[in-house]
């Protein structure tokens, strides 16, 4: 269990976890799993290659699109 990449900027961090795609709800759990071990309120993000919407699940993780995170100098405002 570990996070692909933590980005600290100023006071403020980010955890980034990456996958080629998640096809299922189990590849979706196996890629969340770290990020929910992490005991604290700073952003966590799972980055997909596919073309995803932008969404948030109930315990504040967003999935979103490497395009989108990458090309959109607002990305991580959106999270």
């Amino acid at each position: 269990m570990e996070i692909d990449f933590v980005a600290n900027m100023g006071s403020r961090r980010y955890y980034i976890q990456s996958a080629f795609q998640i096809p299922d709800q189990e590849k979706e759990r196996q890629e969340k799993e770290s990020l929910n071990n992490v005991d604290d309120s700073f952003k966590k993000i799972v980055l997909v290659r596919d073309v995803v919407k932008i969404s948030r699940d109930e315990k504040g993780i967003v999935t979103m699109s490497i395009y989108d995170f990458l090309m959109d100098k607002d990305s991580l405002g959106k999270c």
